[in-house]
């Protein structure tokens, strides 16, 4: 157990996790110095709007931000920005900085987060070749976003697929290559793949599936204007955006020799190995009691939890992280939202209409509802919420009867 009576808590990252746990710790009145270390130059900030509406122009920088600035700093909460930390001392309890200073800490928290997934092949070095995390990313990209310009995305997922929307709005032409053969094959079912599949389509995206990217193209200047792909066919491009995944930011945890197995090992009160570190975030394997393993997810909404878990543990409460897992993405006028991991599903229902474009995918494992995935169908969401946090046992009759409240079923 943590002692509450030390002094000074560590925070290392600046991102959601972390601005979460900030804003819980001064919800919580926590009695200690609190110190924010990150490499950004920014406060905590959201980072979905970095592949939407920021992207697109439709809101500034300062709404990003979880807090204003001045609400830390009122609070006597330090945020030190612009700076890395290169190691962790745990026998002394010390962390050594980049800019050569030192920083003592009674308790740590690692909010590392997670890096890009880079693409090792011939010409990756090329300008005009973008990866998008941070909001320095997004800056870079928005500015070669031009109408008539031709983007070509690496990788059908998630982020691929909404800078694919957005650039479209823009004017931009748009190329998506997806090694899989559908899309967000990783995390969906075919119902919804298909659905987003016709909807890029119709936008004028040019999606193509099975397509393995082997290498990249250049002109005289030394920028990108093309992708090979193992087949043997070109794309055209003028700007290349690479989004094949994220890897956990767990180097500072591994050469400080704690517990990491694709990602920093907690339990469900956020604790590592060490009893005076927790983590938190997408750096973490975590013990949820949902689940019968340990589970690694990248998502605002796991972000969040942990952290309101850690600022509980901080404060010697015992609350634990047990909540099931839930994402969202915006898409043109698709509001997709999911709850639970498909993954081992045995059975899919269908409810509503696709050509509607309002449905819901309910996932079934014998016979107990494990993950809900629906567009622009909230209620489908809400209540799938609570039947995956249950468990529950629903009939697939029951499920696809649009006579049926679904408010009933719980």
């Amino acid at each position: 157990m943590i002692n509450k009576n030390k002094e000074v808590t560590v925070i290392i990252g600046g991102g959601h996790a972390a601005g979460t746990l900030l804003t819980a710790l001064l919800q919580k009145k926590y009695p200690h110095k609190v110190v924010m270390v990150s490499e950004e130059p920014h406060p905590p900030y959201q980072r979905p709007p970095l592949s939407k509406n920021y992207l697109a122009g439709e809101v500034d920088k300062a709404s990003l931000y979880l807090k204003p600035p001045s609400i830390y700093e009122k609070a006597g909460q330090q945020l030190r920005l612009g700076v890395r930390v290169e190691q962790i001392n745990r026998d002394d309890k010390n962390l050594i900085l980049s800019d050569q200073s030192t920083l003592k800490y009674d308790q740590l928290v690692l909010a590392t987060g997670s890096h890009v997934r880079r693409l090792n092949v011939r010409g990756s070095d090329l300008k005009g070749i973008h990866y998008l995390h941070d909001i320095a990313d997004t800056d870079a990209l928005r500015r070669e976003l031009v109408p008539g310009k031709r983007l070509v995305i690496v990788g059908g997922g998630y982020i691929g697929l909404e800078v694919a929307a957005s650039a479209t709005k823009q004017g931009v032409k748009v190329t998506v290559l997806e090694a899989a053969d559908r899309l967000m094959q990783r995390v969906t079912g075919p119902e919804i793949s298909e659905f987003l599949y016709a909807k890029h389509t119709s936008a004028g995206v040019d999606v193509r599936l099975g397509a393995a990217v082997i290498g990249f193209e250049s002109d005289d200047q030394g920028c990108v204007n093309g992708v090979t792909l193992a087949d043997g066919g070109k794309v055209s491009a003028d700007i290349v955006l690479v989004s094949i995944g994220v890897i956990p930011e767990t180097a500072l945890a591994e050469n400080a020799g704690l517990l990491c197995d694709d990602g920093v090992v907690v339990d469900e009160f956020t604790r590592t190995d060490d009893p005076d570190i927790l983590a938190i975030g997408d750096c973490t394997r975590h013990h949820n009691l949902f689940f019968d393993k340990r589970q690694r997810l990248e998502s605002v909404a796991n972000a969040v939890e942990q952290a309101r878990t850690a600022a509980a543990t901080l404060m010697s409460e015992e609350k634990p992280y047990d909540s099931p897992p839930w994402f969202w993405s915006n898409q043109y006028d698709v509001r997709l939202q999911m709850v639970g991991l498909s993954q081992n599903h045995d059975q899919r229902v269908l409810r509503g209409s696709i050509l509607d474009k309002e449905f819901a995918v309910f996932y079934l494992c014998l016979g107990h509802v494990i993950a809900v995935d629906a567009v622009n169908f909230p209620v489908a969401f809400m209540v799938g919420k609570q039947l995956v946090k249950l468990r529950k046992s629903v009939s697939a009759e029951v499920l696809s009867n649009p006579n049926i409240e679904l408010k009933s079923l719980i």
